[in-house]
């Protein structure tokens, strides 16, 4: 739902803030970082643009608390996806559902864009649950590394699917509806994970198999 107030009352500085940047939040998901101007925050809130202004100072000062703000965003989303992933113990095509269907929610631009303007995750390691979770399913004397760069490669995957998916796969000699649609590439990188990673794929009805040790 749009962000619209109805009135320029006047807001408490936390509350007008928030607003800002979740009004700036909502046109950079719609248009990108070109469409997070003053004017258009400004009219999406209710307040003038140098209403906007004095929270923020200027448009560059703006796109930098934007970050900031998308990175704790982007940071909470993805541990939403993988606490309601581990806590029903899915199959691993609904872990890479998830973090695809995640990031083309605007997240995948934004996190290219948090990358590109130098932010990085303070905490590391967003994805550590998930790499604990499978590597306790995997065979004995597997490398915790190897596990390690499985996620990180299906992370890297499902960021830029949204915004990079169609191109690679028009590279590869896919056109028309393969190449448009992530669907076969979301089952392609299960079957992935699952021979990668040594995992026998869930049974029916959605149960994991038994883990390989304790």
């Amino acid at each position: 739902m749009s962000i619209v107030a109805t009135s320029r009352a006047r807001r408490p500085p936390d509350e007008a803030r928030r607003l800002i940047l979740d009004a700036a939040a909502e046109l950079l998901a719609d248009g990108g970082v070109a469409a997070v101007q003053v004017r258009a925050v400004a009219a999406r809130v209710g307040m003038t643009d140098a209403g906007v202004t004095h929270h923020f100072g200027n448009r560059e000062k703006l796109l930098t608390e934007l970050l900031r703000h998308g990175g704790r965003q982007l940071r909470t989303a993805l541990q939403d996806v993988v606490a309601a992933w581990l806590g029903h113990r899915a199959d691993l095509l609904e872990l890479v559902e998830s973090l695809e269907a995640l990031y083309r929610r605007g997240y995948g631009e934004l996190a290219v864009a948090l990358h590109a303007a130098g932010w990085r995750d303070p905490g590391g390691g967003m994805l550590d649950p998930v790499v604990a979770a499978l590597h306790r399913l995997r065979p004995e004397g597997n490398s915790l590394d190897d596990t390690r760069l499985a996620v990180a490669a299906l992370h890297q995957a499902m960021a830029t699917e949204a915004l990079y998916g169609s191109a690679f796969r028009r590279s590869a000699g896919l056109t028309g509806t393969p190449a448009n649609q992530s669907t076969r590439n979301v089952l392609w990188w299960a079957r992935q994970l699952h021979l990668a990673l040594g995992i026998e794929p869930a049974r029916q009805g959605g149960a994991r198999p038994e883990p390989h040790r304790t």
